[in-house]
């Protein structure tokens, strides 16, 4: 819809100017015409011409003002806004990530950091970076055990104050994320959205999202990806000032937080198609 939106107004514009410019030209002529055999006073022209287009662009401006500030911030000042507020979170939060760094290499016995590809906007994939909220145990066949066995103390501890998430911060700086947006999920989900679903992927994602401020993870995916459909559909700054507010009040509640059990989009999107 970005792409067709910005489409269409580039064409519109064109077929203004032209119009404008067809317009200008024929009142010069008439104009000339007229004032060459004394029928009116140059000035007057002037000024009844510019009282005439003036009327035209604030009208044109008037009508279109709340599509064109929807656009302009969804296309150029949401990313302006991502790049300074993560870069001030980065310089104002970097003594909580080091301790974080510390405690994750205690707890998850080495690395603190997991990546992962997700695809982004566009689908194009990139890496994710979290902090480790599993560690690295493994059965006595070398075999890494059930998540739910790895999901520590420590991690859950992170899950429920979504510290996980942290480390997302340079993934906004550097342009795969945005501060609010659709979650990125699995690369493997990708076959299992519908069409309309797939709307989630025209914007970037986000570090929190509709979804995650309405519902977490006490939804199901279809009611998820439903959310995702409709913020992209209604993305506005107070939008996402909303969203960024209810995103604050369930965290600090620690509503519907990710544990175990949570079932995948593949497999849900599998097991309801052979329930049909």
């Amino acid at each position: 819809p970005f792409g067709f939106l910005v489409m269409r107004v580039i064409e519109i514009r064109i077929l203004l100017v032209t119009a404008i410019a067809a317009i200008v030209s024929s009142s010069i002529e008439i104009t000339q015409y007229l004032t060459a055999r004394g029928f009116c006073e140059i000035d007057d022209v002037i000024s009844n011409t510019a009282g005439a287009m003036l009327g035209c662009v604030g009208f044109i401006l008037w009508k279109n003002m709340k599509k064109e500030k929807r656009f302009m911030y969804a296309v150029f000042f949401k990313r302006i806004l991502d790049f300074f507020l993560s870069l001030c979170a980065l310089i104002v939060l970097s003594p909580l990530l080091l301790m974080l760094i510390v405690l994750g290499t205690v707890f998850m016995g080495g690395n603190p950091f997991f990546t992962q590809e997700r695809p982004g906007k566009d689908e194009k994939v990139f890496k994710l970076i979290k902090f480790r909220s599993m560690d690295n145990r493994k059965d006595k066949n070398g075999k890494v055990l059930p998540d739910e066995v790895r999901l520590n103390k420590y991690g859950r501890f992170l899950r429920g104050t979504s510290l996980d998430e942290l480390p997302e911060i340079v993934n906004i700086l550097k342009g795969d994320m945005s501060i609010i947006g659709p979650r990125p999920l699995l690369v493997r989900y990708l076959p299992y959205y519908t069409k309309e679903e797939r709307i989630r992927h025209l914007v970037r994602p986000g570090l929190t999202g509709y979804a995650q401020a309405h519902g977490r993870n006490a939804v199901t995916w279809d009611e998820k990806l439903a959310m995702d459909v409709w913020y992209v559909n209604h993305l506005t700054f107070l939008t996402d000032v909303k969203v960024f507010i209810d995103t604050i009040i369930v965290v600090l509640k620690r509503e519907s937080v990710e544990v175990e059990g949570v079932e995948a989009l593949d497999v849900y999107r599998i097991r309801k198609e052979n329930e049909k």
